[in-house]
This record gives structure tokens, sequence and C-alpha cells, in this order.
């Protein structure tokens, strides 16, 4: 710090001249460093009112935003989450993407919207390249012949609070089965970037892997997997 105030003084005083006193050329400093503050302070200021606050985030939890049509799936913003448990000592988590699918929804017929969404087998996530290949090899997923997943809604039951119940088919490898997911409506709204209204959903699901040809490791590696999905919908 007295290095710093030294070097600051200094400038001060070369820029100065030689007439200013001692005192002159202390205060001089101390009075740019005040304006400096205020500077810096009004600055952050200005850049804080620049972020929009929760309140005018374009997107709000209202039905009443959603225009009936049907929506495209928003690849960039969907993702499935699965965790099952690994021998009995921590939880593991991967992820899928989605490829392709739609959803048909109009806020008055909540019970009529449909959902059909395919998912990537072939391309899973998880933090190891070697574990990957081994999920996507005939011990798993069999990638090479099944490379996709698809679910499609069989029904929808609307609930309180921007909730709903939804019962639908899905495939995997070979294998379809019933699968319920408990889903929560979290906003809809014009997205700034490119001037579509998006529509999206949180959703839970469990459902059994030895029902689709998954069950390698059972029970060492648990048969249930709990499942997050964050879908994203946007209009044409």
């Amino acid at each position: 710090m007295g290095a710093d105030l030294s070097g600051g003084w200094l400038a001060c005083h070369i820029r100065s001249g030689p007439e200013a006193s001692p005192r002159q050329l202390r205060k001089r400093y101390f009075m740019r460093i005040i304006l400096a503050a205020a500077f810096a302070l009004a600055a952050g200021t200005a850049f804080a009112q620049t972020i929009p606050t929760t309140a005018e985030q374009p997107g709000q939890a209202e039905p009443a935003r959603i225009e009936a049509g049907t929506y495209q799936v928003d690849p960039a913003h969907t993702q499935v989450s699965w965790a099952v448990n690994h021998l009995g000592v921590t939880m593991l988590d991967g992820l899928f993407g989605a490829s392709e699918g739609s959803l048909t929804i109009d806020p008055d017929k909540l019970s009529a919207a449909k959902v059909d969404v395919t998912f990537p087998i072939d391309d899973v996530r998880v933090t190891f390249a070697d574990f990957a290949g081994h999920l996507q090899s005939e011990s798993f997923f069999n990638a090479a012949e099944y490379p996709t997943a698809h679910f499609v809604s069989t029904s929808v039951t609307p609930a309180d609070g921007n909730t709903a119940t939804i019962v639908g088919d899905l495939t995997i490898k070979d294998q379809t089965k019933p699968v319920t997911i408990y889903a929560k409506f979290v906003g809809a709204g014009t997205n700034p970037m490119d001037d579509k209204l998006n529509v999206g959903f949180y959703g839970t699901a469990t459902i059994k892997r030895s029902d689709f040809g998954l069950d390698a490791y059972v029970p060492a590696v648990s048969d249930e997997v709990h499942l997050e999905i964050n879908a994203a919908f946007m209009a044409p």
C-alpha cells in the first residue's frame, strides 16, 4: 500500500509541477482517488441496471402466455438426466439431449396436449469417455443397433399449481413400456434472441432399466433409475 501511495503521489507531483506544496499534492492525489471510486461506482450501477430482474424476465409461469399450436423441441435447452445407485457407494449421473420432437398444446385444452420427443442414445454424456463407450456397447444400450430412444405421450392430466401428470410410451432398444412423468410448467415467453415464443417444462420420472433390456449388473448397480427432464419448445 505504501509503495502504491508513493508512486501515485510521485506521479501527481510530476504532473502538478514543482510549484505545488507536498500538502497540495497529497490533497490532489486523494481527490483523484475519490473521483475514480465515484466513477467506478457509477459505472457499476449503470451496468447492474442493464441486467434484467426477475420481474423483467421474458418468460413467466402464466399458462395464458401459451399460444395454441405445435412447437418444435429446442435441442439446445432440452435434456434428460438420469441417476442410478452405483454399488451402494455413490449416485451416478448421465445426460441425454433431444435431437427432434414436438409439443402440441392449447392452454384451454391442456388435457389434449401431445408430446413426442426423440433422444440420441449414441450421444450419451458422462464425465469419462471410456464409460460412455461402455454404455453404448451391447452390454447396455447397443447404440450401434438402437441409436435413439423415443417418448410419445398417451395422456395428459392437468392438476393444481401449473402441474400435470403425463403418461406415455418410452421406447429404448426394442422395448416399449409405459412411463409416468410428473411435470411442472416453468414458463412461456418470447425469446429476445430470435423473437420466437418459447414454452418450458420440468419433469421427474422413475423407471426400471431392466424393463428395457438394460439389466447388466443389477442389483450392484440399481435397477431403479431416477429421471429429471428439462424440456424446452419453441414456436416454428
